[in-house]
């Protein structure tokens, strides 16, 4: 039997529609998994160079972090001033219990979802101290926190470390500081 000079072809178009079809319901389907904040969607992504957290948002660090035998996470609700992100406050995010062990944490939704306004980055801490860093010592390999950063759209992220705090911003400089050392009325970190 003698096919018609047409049939391949279309057979081969309707096989890249539905292949198209498929992609872009992957795609949206990847994009709802992690949604950008509204505020952030399309806009460029600021530059921080500095890491200032008011006195509150210090003393919520140093009670509630140490606290707690799991890791916790935050977020940190502030400005960004420049290239200085000033932080007011930490809030909780919306964490489930469950999905909160010593080694890791996962919220259940965005700040913005939790009805947090004003999120500049998003804090956890490492009860036991270890691996407090963005890239393993010595090298650029990014750790499971960098690449959970590269897929939010805040400025900022901080790993709290008992009395250290670790912080990265989105040029990848990696900075480490002190929650003791005071700078005038604002609790500074800067590299």
């Amino acid at each position: 039997m003698k096919r018609s000079p047409h049939s391949t072809p279309r057979g081969f178009a309707l096989v890249l529609r539905y292949r198209y079809a498929f992609a872009v319901v992957l795609a949206g389907a990847v994009l709802a998994l992690h949604p950008a904040p509204p505020g952030l969607i399309g806009a460029p992504l600021p530059q921080a160079h500095a890491l200032v957290l008011s006195d509150q948002a210090r003393r919520s660090l140093t009670l509630e972090y140490r606290a707690f035998p799991t890791e916790l996470m935050g977020c940190m609700i502030g400005d960004l001033h420049g290239s200085v992100v000033r932080v007011q406050r930490i809030a909780a995010a919306d964490v489930d219990p469950a999905e909160s062990t010593p080694t890791r944490v996962r919220p259940r939704r965005t700040c913005e979802d939790a009805g947090w306004v004003g999120t500049v980055g998003m804090i956890h801490n490492h009860p036991g101290g270890e691996r407090c860093f963005y890239y393993f010592p010595g090298t650029q390999v990014p750790s499971s926190d960098a690449q959970s950063f590269g897929l939010q759209a805040y400025p900022v992220d901080a790993i709290l470390c008992g009395d250290s705090l670790v912080w990265i911003s989105r040029a990848s400089i990696e900075r480490h500081f002190s929650l003791v050392e005071r700078l005038d009325s604002w609790w500074s970190l800067r590299p």
